[in-house]
């Protein structure tokens, strides 16, 4: 066995349906008495009747998050939170949320105490990303990491199918990097193979029956190890990928991710071929050349949409995301080639298989 590094985070979870309604107790347990609510605009309802259930320990909800966290928007929420004298923020919501909730901790050093009602994952690690001239900037700092998550799979039986599918395959881009990440460790991918599986078995059943408990269940546990994954490794070309999408063109996080997961996995097929044949395990196949065509059937499957061109991205976008990622790149299994990298996103441009 190869030598390896295994950082646990220090992070309280509470997992499982009706916790929500563990909020308040929680909360005082950790000794804070006035809790700023971070929502995006769509979910400031259930902002406000979360608000209602913690009484005096909220001093308000604030409804601004939006995707990819704007520098603008982040400075905004950090005037807001000192201006209230909040000693905790609580982000109700998706990545958008948690990741404005990020932006304030990362000022301020503020806790956060997270609820997630998608499949995002970022509240199970150190990564923070923000945006400024069309350009999405990262990096990891302790201070944004949640001290409290709570999983409560209820939550997620509203969000639509098509939501939870988008929102799922970006769960699943976590694990599957974390298979070849450059830091990559057996305890992490014990976790990821365990995610993998946990998603591609409930997703499809959520599309059919998206009130299946059992499978939003599945579908959220499948998630919280991912996050894990997420939290723990490093990530590859598919993180550039879509980091640029968004940065660069504003396209919806989730939908960027379930689309581009296929191609990025495709290109990566023959750099780690343990890991490649563990991921088609993972989904059903056995021969790890297969692996981006796997995902690609899953998200016909799934009803997600198969291409860029579809949630946004322009005519010249393939040409321009390749340049950028093969300009600054993230570490990757195997070294960038712009002329099948720009090929590849063509074929994702036009949602066509990655083969």
């Amino acid at each position: 066995m190869n030598l390896f590094n295994y950082n646990a985070l220090p992070i309280n979870v509470h997992f499982g349906a009706g916790r929500l309604k563990e909020t308040a107790s929680i909360l005082q347990e950790y000794g804070y008495q006035s809790v700023l609510i971070i929502t995006t605009p769509e979910q400031e309802q259930d902002g406000q009747k979360l608000a209602t259930q913690l009484g005096e320990l909220c001093v308000g909800v604030y409804p601004k998050a939006v995707m990819h966290v704007p520098v603008e928007v982040a400075n905004q929420a950090i005037a807001e939170a000192g201006r209230l004298g909040v000693d905790c923020c609580l982000a109700l919501g998706g990545g958008s949320t948690i990741g404005l909730a990020k932006a304030i901790a990362l000022k301020t050093a503020l806790p956060i105490v997270a609820i997630p009602t998608t499949y995002a994952g970022s509240e199970m690690t150190t990564v923070y990303g923000m945006t400024e001239n069309r350009l999405k900037t990262t990096g990891k700092d302790p201070k944004v990491l949640p001290k409290v998550v709570i999983y409560d799979p209820e939550l997620s039986l509203t969000l639509p199918a098509k939501i939870s599918a988008c929102s799922g395959m970006n769960a699943m881009a976590h694990a599957i990097e974390a298979l070849y990440a450059q830091d990559k460790n057996p305890i992490i991918q014990l976790m990821a193979i365990e995610s993998i599986r946990a998603l591609s078995e409930a997703l499809p059943q959520i599309v059919q029956d998206p009130h299946n408990i059992s499978a939003r269940e599945k579908a959220t546990y499948g998630a919280w190890l991912a996050g894990i994954c997420l939290g723990s490794v490093g990530m590859a070309i598919h993180h550039k990928i879509c980091h640029t999408l968004g940065g660069t063109y504003n396209l919806p996080h989730a939908e960027a991710h379930a689309i581009s997961l296929a191609y990025s996995v495709h290109y990566n097929r023959n750099a780690d071929v343990e890991a490649m044949t563990k991921l088609a395990q993972a989904l059903g196949g056995e021969d790890h050349t297969q692996v981006g065509q796997l995902i690609y059937a899953l998200n016909q499957k799934l009803n997600i949409p198969m291409a860029l061109k579809d949630i946004g991205l322009p005519e010249d976008g393939p040409q321009t995301v390749a340049r950028i990622v093969c300009d600054s790149p993230y570490y990757n299994p195997r070294a960038y080639d712009y002329p099948e990298l720009e090929a590849l996103l063509q074929r994702a441009y036009q949602g066509l298989p990655p083969q």
